[in-house]
């Protein structure tokens, strides 16, 4: 099952991991290498309207995510923004921050708002083929990291 949120973010293609609560995706728009959406699977559209089993499983998802952008980008701050003005359903976009520039398939990706907000404005986009290939790369990095309690 699935939600308009998680569909608008490229699910199942765009897929890294999945715990109990929380999937884990890719976000097609890069404000920095290795950005994310974490999105929860629960029918609810504000954050204290999450069960508690979500809310515990939030730490299982978090973990996971932290190690494995670690390893994959090496960032140096981490940033989970709940903005949830467009796509309506509990979610949070996962910036990691990094001063410089990190590189993926011949692509640059700077941390354009570096080292204040993130510049959500500047981006790289991926393509559905492009996402896809970093979805997978990650999902085997979250494997290899024991990223949480993936259900993949």
């Amino acid at each position: 099952m699935t939600n308009p949120t998680a569909a608008a973010f490229g699910y199942p293609r765009t897929l890294v991991a999945e715990t109990r609560y929380w999937l884990v995706l890719i976000r097609p728009k890069q404000p920095t290498l290795g950005s994310l959406a974490l999105v929860c699977k629960e029918p609810v559209q504000a954050f204290a309207h999450l069960s508690q089993n979500a809310f515990s499983d939030l730490k299982v998802a978090t973990e996971g995510i932290e190690a494995m952008l670690s390893s994959a980008v090496a960032y140096e701050r981490i940033n989970y923004l709940m903005l949830m003005m467009v796509d309506r359903d509990v979610h949070f976009h996962v910036i990691p921050r990094y001063d410089g520039e990190r590189g993926d398939e011949g692509v640059t990706f700077a941390d354009a708002g570096w080292p204040g907000p993130p510049d959500l404005k500047t981006s790289v986009d991926l393509d559905a083929d492009q996402a896809a290939r970093l979805a997978k790369r990650l999902r085997d990095l979250w494997r290899d990291v024991g990223g949480g309690t993936s259900r993949l």
